[in-house]
């Protein structure tokens, strides 16, 4: 599977998989995933969009508006073949109907919100769409150039300046009057708010935990950022008052303020990048932590170092690296893929809660709470099944409960949507969880953040066409859901085509990178443990016929 640096993997042995230091580190990094939960979804109460009508003129006013099943009302606005009132036309002159162009909206569960004062509906529809593309084409640059950043120039710096940045502009955003600026502001707090702290956070734990603790520690993160989601529909229910609602949600960034001095830099970039000494400093505070007091050869390993660094070839590495040899551009495009399937059905399932019958509160909430189980289970079978066909069996599961639900009658069986839509939320967020700590072990140190950081580049710009995908409902109700689930599908199959990455060492170098997994596939893997079991019933066999014809050798003798 290719060499390792094993002066570095005798050091964080020792160091241990999981020690009071991990944990430590691990608990402030974790945080970063709660925020970037909130930040992602903040939208879907900011700027929801409740049950509305067309505005009676003559009737509704702004101090008064007449009841939706009132003669007023039913007399002019027309209604669909099952009886609801249609939300984008009313009678006109002589019973003609014409579009409207202002509207009622219910305030049962919403007193306030974006969607309500710029009226994003009927023709209008597109300005939501497109306020959460921006956050997620915002997400989308952050992941591809914050990413680099953070292999060139160090992870703790790029986690701290996005920790920052995301709080001024979350409060920001909720102050802005002007729909444009607004998209601009929800672009910059998508660079920051969900894509800089979260990704080099998540690979700053990968790279001191030990590999028995990889996939608790990687789950974790997913399931974190679940109660970010949760915590979305929490304070929705609460603050009715939109503004005062997103500066909330921008103020938990302050959680994340202190971490310059408490966080340390990850011992595996600085000796990649030949700060052997460092590391080495952080691996012995980490050593004391852990009430380890083996002694650590200081001169010994930076004088190696220094060797390694007169050799090491200096040329950053960036993106194309990722597609320049065979087996690391087979790995990246699977991958990339992988990441845009799982985050169109992922969002696509969670953005269309609003589409659902019922307290849009309590189905947020319930669809992030539905993760959580989910994560326990991959992190009972990912050490046993491996990553491979896990991450298969799963993507595969969620996408055809994206189709399976989209053909039944929410009318009818309302109950039996919600939880076959619950189902593939479940599933497709066991295949997004693991796909994090696939990525971060599929891929070497150097690249390591830059692959996560494409993967996620390629994640955010699938949840960018998201919303706009969604709009396509207006042509079927089913067409989301049905792309959804294909490419779902799709990406489940592929997936047996990656290597298992299952108690492997984390490859270093590019070098180690390419070698590693070639000829590994799901398939292979089936072919030679075929291979091998016929072999050995073909040995049992050849050793039965030599007894029995050394048994008539004798009886001849």
């Amino acid at each position: 599977m290719g060499d390792v640096d094993n002066d570095l993997e005798e050091l964080m042995s020792r160091l241990g998989d999981f020690g009071k230091y991990q944990a430590w580190q691990f608990s402030l990094h974790v945080i970063s995933a709660l925020t970037a939960g909130m930040h992602m979804m903040t939208l879907v109460t900011v700027a929801a969009v409740p049950d509305h009508r067309c505005a009676i003129p003559g009737v509704d006013a702004d101090n008064f508006t007449a009841h939706w099943n009132s003669s007023e009302v039913l007399d002019s606005i027309p209604r669909s073949e099952l009886g609801a009132l249609d939300s984008c036309r009313i009678y006109g002159a002589n019973g003609t109907t014409t579009d409207c162009d202002s509207w009622v909206y219910d305030t049962t569960y919403y007193r306030s919100s974006r969607g309500m004062e710029w009226n994003f509906v009927c023709s209008r529809r597109w300005m939501g769409a497109l306020a959460q593309s921006a956050y997620m084409i915002g997400v989308f640059t952050g992941a591809v150039t914050l990413g680099s950043l953070a292999d060139t120039h160090g992870r703790k710096k790029i986690f701290y300046t996005s920790s920052v940045l995301q709080t001024i502009l979350g409060v920001s955003v909720a102050l802005t009057p002007e729909y444009f600026s607004f998209l601009v502001l929800r672009f910059l707090y998508g660079v920051f708010g969900s894509a800089g702290a979260y990704i080099t956070g998540f690979v700053l734990s990968m790279e001191i935990v030990g590999p028995s603790k990889r996939t608790v520690c990687g789950i974790a993160f997913q399931a974190v950022f679940a109660v970010g989601i949760m915590l979305v529909a929490g304070w929705g229910a609460v603050i009715k008052d939109r503004m005062w609602l997103q500066i909330v949600y921008g103020l938990h960034g302050a959680l994340l303020m202190g971490h310059w001095w408490l966080i340390d830099e990850s011992p595996r970039w600085l000796w990649a990048q030949g700060r052997t000494k460092e590391a080495l400093a952080i691996i012995q505070k980490g050593l004391r932590m852990n009430g380890n007091d083996a002694n650590v050869d200081v001169a010994r390993y930076v004088s190696r170092g220094k060797a390694r660094e007169s050799s090491r070839d200096e040329r950053a590495y960036g993106i194309s690296d990722l597609f320049k040899t065979p087996n690391l551009r087979k790995k990246s495009v699977n991958v990339c893929l992988n990441w845009f399937a799982n985050s169109i059905a992922y969002y696509g399932l969670s953005l269309g809660t609003g589409s659902l019958k019922g307290n849009p509160f309590l189905m947020l909430f319930l669809f992030s709470l539905v993760e959580l189980p989910s994560y326990v289970v991959t992190v009972l079978l990912m050490d046993r099944t491996g990553r491979r066909s896990l991450i298969s069996t799963t993507m595969i599961l969620g996408g055809l409960c994206c189709v399976t639900a989209s053909y039944i009658p929410q009318t009818d069986y309302r109950s039996v949507v919600v939880t076959i839509s619950m189902l593939g939320k479940a599933f497709i967020a066991s295949s997004f969880a693991i796909i994090y700590n696939y990525s971060a072990e599929l891929f070497p140190t150097v690249l390591r953040n830059t692959a996560l950081g494409v993967g996620s580049m390629c994640a955010r710009l699938s949840g960018a066409m998201t919303p706009l995908i969604m709009l396509l409902d207006s042509l079927d109700p089913r067409v989301p859901a049905v792309v959804f689930g294909c490419l779902a599908l799709v990406s489940g199959f592929l997936a047996l085509y990656l290597p298992e990455t299952l108690n492997q060492p984390m490859p270093q170098s590019l070098d180690d990178g390419e070698k590693f997994g070639v000829g590994d596939t799901c398939f292979a893997s089936c072919v030679r443990s075929r291979s091998a079991k016929d072999r050995g019933v073909y040995e049992v066999a050849l050793q039965d016929s030599d007894y029995k014809e050394i048994d008539k050798d004798t009886d001849r003798a």
